[in-house]
């Protein structure tokens, strides 16, 4: 069998996956920026994650660019906020403010990281499912643009901690518009049955109807008894436009991630417009801004269809527009949060290969990996010094990744390989099924692509394994960490009883 996730020359570098400033050299060595993989690993260790400079920024600006011209043709305005929970860290924040875009926060950890970094408070936006009376207060303190309601709850204990403030508290309502987008079921955000957001589904506000308080639903429906048969995240609006110490700018939806398909953000933004418009009705006033959220897809293996960014946003402004027209709603203020799109395909991990062997299959009717004439089938393992404490995608979402040989070309013959970590699992897989070159050893180096997001953020310390350090590259520049490896002393210090 080969894998899908293959090119035909083994030299070959996908486009859809690398980004151009990746290349080979002369003699095969992958380069990043210009960087040598042999040099970075020898002077930095391996495993290393390597972040692109230049990629990140000319996909930051890409983003921004894109929509901007896209929305300016329709008259509305734009703003892109990095979803930093992707790939943080100061560097990061920098090269984002630099570039235009601002910046989403999912923690009050990383609206610290952000405010540390130089980030402006009003251009930060706090997210969260469960955010804490200390982040709230962290986040009305700053003085951020904006706090992303998640429940009704949540609206009024933002209330009450802006009212001690003395300050009035700029809020968004995260609704779920019901839309199921093509991808993985942990990381689709915007059906009903999940953590995220307030439905759109009428009949809905009964279910939090019971968590106002008397009092205030006296004061915000007068003389009504029940709840209405509207849906929970109108609730939460009037709710919201009731409480002194809110400001309502507006509604936000997310539908997933590593998306795809155009449709899918198309059918979620008709659908938040709509019930913007009924809100228009209720309130008195137009909400000027609405949020459309990320999760545009990379190219991870061969296959992979990612628009272009530039079609993607003609598309989504060409949708708004006409859904604003039929419903007679001036376009609001719209906001986007690309985070994978933009470091992604800026990062690449490489590794050094440990330990090589070739397993003799049981059943090779039942296998993946056809056997040959008389020959039992056989797959190769190539243990490298990673796995899933570096990278976690692949177990927690079955994710795709493609590899190459990095030190040098690996061109020549290649053997069906599967490429695991050092970890105490099963599961610990890195690639699944790719060709490698049959002379491969142990000392040698593979390159894995599209590690900028979710690998580094989602690392952990299992069996013990420290985080490998991040270095960042720019072409006729010296590479330089921006982010720290930790030492097995790092590890110790933190025991107590040590």
């Amino acid at each position: 069998m080969t894998p899908d996730a293959v090119t035909p020359d083994p030299a070959a570098l996908d486009p859809v996956i690398w980004p151009d400033s990746f290349r080979r050299a002369a003699d095969g060595e992958l380069t990043l920026d210009g960087h040598g993989a042999r040099a970075l690993a020898e002077r930095f260790g391996t495993p290393l994650y390597v972040e692109s400079e230049e990629v990140f920024r000319a996909r930051a600006a890409a983003f921004r660019t894109a929509f901007e011209r896209a929305f300016a043709e329709h008259g509305a305005q734009v703003s892109v906020y990095y979803a930093g929970k992707a790939f943080l860290c100061a560097a990061i924040v920098r090269w984002a403010r630099e570039e235009g875009l601002n910046l989403d926060t999912a923690s009050g950890g990383e609206l610290a990281l952000g405010l540390a970094a130089g980030m402006e408070p009003a251009r930060i936006a706090l997210h969260g499912n469960n955010k804490s009376t200390r982040e709230i207060r962290q986040a009305l303190e700053a003085g951020v643009g904006r706090i992303v309601a998640d429940s009704v709850p949540e609206l009024l204990l933002i209330e009450r901690i802006a009212g001690q403030l003395g300050v009035t508290a700029p809020v968004m309502i995260r609704v779920t518009p019901g839309v199921h987008a093509e991808t993985h079921e942990f990381i689709a955000t915007a059906h009903e049955d999940q953590k995220f957001g307030l439905s759109l589904a009428p009949d809905t506000a009964r279910l939090a109807w019971a968590q106002i308080p008397a009092a205030v639903r006296a004061e915000a429906w007068p003389g009504r008894q029940e709840a209405p048969q509207d849906s929970v995240a109108e609730l939460a609006a009037e709710l919201a436009e009731h409480l002194p110490h809110l400001d309502l700018r507006g509604l936000h939806c997310h539908i997933g991630s590593q998306v795809f398909a155009p449709e899918g953000f198309d059918l979620a933004a008709r659908r938040v417009l709509a019930t913007m418009a009924r809100l228009r009705d209720r309130l008195g006033r137009v909400l000027p801004e609405a949020d459309l959220g990320g999760g545009y897809g990379i190219g991870y293996v061969a296959g992979d269809s990612p628009r272009p960014i530039e079609d993607l946003a003609r598309a989504i402004a060409t949708s708004v527009a006409e859904a604003c027209a039929r419903l007679e709603l001036p376009l609001p203020h719209l906001s986007f949060e690309p985070g994978r799109a933009i470091t992604g395909p800026a990062g690449v991990t490489l590794y050094t290969v440990g330990t090589i062997k070739d397993v003799a299959l049981e059943a090779a009717a039942d296998s993946d990996v056809a056997a040959d004439a008389g020959q039992p089938a056989v797959r190769r393992y190539v243990a490298v010094d990673g796995g899933m404490s570096d990278n976690a995608r692949p177990i927690l979402y079955g994710s795709e990744y493609t590899v190459t040989r990095a030190d040098r070309s690996p061109a020549g013959e290649q053997v069906l390989s599967r490429v695991v970590g050092k970890h105490c699992e099963s599961g610990d897989i890195l690639v699944r099924d790719c060709l490698l070159p049959a002379d491969l050893a142990p000392g040698d180096l593979l390159a894995v692509p599209a590690t900028g997001a979710y690998c580094w953020s989602l690392s952990s310390n299992y069996n013990f394994l420290t985080r490998p350090p991040v270095v960042a590259v720019a072409a006729g520049r010296e590479p330089r960490v921006i982010v720290h490896g930790q030492s097995i002393q790092d590890l110790l210090d933190r025991d107590a009883e040590l």
